[in-house]
């Protein structure tokens, strides 16, 4: 049913104003954003549908939820029927903000106190690669964010990390601490002996200027792992 159709008290732009945002599902905040359905298929039945595509044949990401959705890559969203360049500019920009939101928090606050916070941030900006891609976050001597960089990627499966490469940016930006973070396409946040490796030998490298390895963070679609937490560093 069309939400013109609908009781007044239940459409999902009437719901918010009336009740805000945290009252909607899911589906009734992605009904918002597309604001219209296609020829046959209401906008609710399109977002409820949306939210729940599967990964296709090309390898292009399933999206099994929200957080999936605001993982999607354009090439993700160009295979959504009834997603004109309209829609799918609106989703993307949607991320866009959400990754810039939290970088701005990053940058205002103690990240050490926020580590939820850090994950969320880099499964917005790693989780949705098709390969895998190593980035560091620069942190001031306040643990407030300076800079993330992506310094190496890599194939589905691998990539080659240079120790000496995350030692001299680190040195550029005038850092005290770092994280490292890198995805993994295959779903999977687990560490690879090779992920703890690394993180040992990136720790040492660092350590001989006096800057710290505050954690390692495996982002996958819908999941993160800090090293940190897990008792790995």
């Amino acid at each position: 049913m069309p939400p013109q159709h609908l009781p007044p008290e239940v459409r999902p732009r009437e719901k918010l104003l009336a009740r805000g945002a945290s009252a909607l599902s899911d589906v009734e905040l992605l009904a918002l954003l597309l604001r219209t359905g296609i020829k046959g298929k209401g906008v609710l039945q399109m977002a409820s549908e949306l939210l729940a595509l599967p990964r296709d044949n090309d390898g292009r990401a399933g999206f099994d939820g929200i957080a999936g959705l605001l993982n999607a890559s354009a090439h993700d969203l160009d295979r959504v029927k009834g997603l004109g360049p309209a829609k799918r500019s609106e989703l993307l920009a949607v991320l866009e903000l959400a990754r810039r939101a939290m970088a701005q928090q990053l940058r205002q606050t103690q990240s050490l106190g926020s580590p939820q916070l850090v994950k969320q941030y880099l499964q917005l900006q790693l989780a949705a690669r098709p390969h895998e891609v190593f980035a560091v976050l620069f942190f001031d001597a306040q643990n407030r964010l300076l800079a993330m960089e992506e310094l190496f990627r890599g194939t589905l499966t691998q990539t080659s990390v240079y120790p000496r490469e995350v030692v001299v940016r680190a040195l550029h930006h005038q850092c005290a601490a770092v994280v490292l973070a890198h995805n993994h396409p295959s779903g999977s946040v687990q560490p690879s002996r090779c992920d703890e490796a690394l993180t040992q030998t990136i720790r040492s490298a660092l350590a001989l200027v006096d800057i710290r390895v505050l954690d390692h963070v495996i982002v996958a679609a819908g999941n993160a792992l800090s090293m940190a937490e897990a008792g790995l560093l």
